[in-house]
């Protein structure tokens, strides 16, 4: 498979100085293994690279767009922006899938859809970017993500969490001991796997939910089962993180 370079750059809006980081950047350690005489490297080192470029500039754009806010929730918004649900939101909105160098095998096991792929394709684009052009231009590539994904957040009028983390945190709050998970089923070749998973309080169940993978199964368990708790309108803002109104 060949990359149209071109195509993906106009996509992004950024033209490479230096063609070959872009292509290391978009080669999965599936193909790299598959083509050893046509690739020399994957883009696992440019994902480590990428993810601190990323944490440093979300961290900037946090503290300088929320003010007033404290160390632990910018610590909650950063945690939601560099988590993998999000940048694989952000992977698909450049139709990155469609540009990933992967193996035959991952390929026929459906490895365009995986966030984990998607995610850390998207930091090896990042840090390829800033290798090319510097922090700036990872910067200006970066911002227009992070400014849609918190466009509707205020910080003084909502709370942001991740549904397991609240679930725990409500239960403390009412002095009852923390969730338990418990798998209920797991069926599926494993390239397709799906989980029922049922949280409990107590021996109590307070929810179940399925999903593709535990972690998966186990957010939507506990976002069910706040819904059902708190009683007040919760806004997704990823699959595993949410915004509601404080109590005035």
């Amino acid at each position: 498979m060949k990359i149209n370079i071109q195509q993906f750059e106009n996509k992004i809006d950024f033209n490479f100085k230096n063609k070959d980081l872009l292509r290391h950047a978009l080669t999965h350690s599936s193909y790299a293994y598959e083509n050893q005489e046509e690739v020399e490297t994957d883009y696992e080192t440019l994902e480590f690279l990428g993810d601190s470029i990323l944490g440093l500039i979300i961290a900037d754009f946090l503290y300088s767009t929320y003010v007033d806010s404290s160390e632990g929730e910018l610590s909650k918004l950063k945690s939601t922006a560099e988590s993998t649900s999000s940048l694989s939101s952000f992977a698909k909105k450049i139709k990155l899938d469609k540009y990933i160098l992967l193996g035959k095998g991952e390929q026929k096991s459906g490895g365009r859809k995986k966030k984990t792929i998607l995610a850390g394709a998207f930091e090896a684009v990042v840090a390829a970017i800033y290798l090319d052009a510097g922090l700036e231009e990872a910067r200006n590539f970066l911002l227009p993500f992070l400014q849609s994904l918190f466009k509707k957040i205020k910080v003084k009028d909502f709370l942001i969490n991740n549904y397991k983390s609240a679930l725990q945190e409500y239960l403390q709050k009412e002095n009852l001991p923390a969730p338990a998970y418990k798998t209920i089923t797991s069926t599926g070749p494993d390239h397709k796997k799906s989980f029922v998973i049922e949280v409990l309080s107590e021996g109590s169940s307070l929810a179940k939910a399925k999903g593709h993978s535990k972690k998966i199964a186990e957010q939507k368990a506990a976002q069910k089962a706040l819904k059902s708790l708190l009683g007040r309108k919760i806004r997704t803002l990823t699959s595993d993180t949410f915004f509601l109104k404080r109590k005035k």
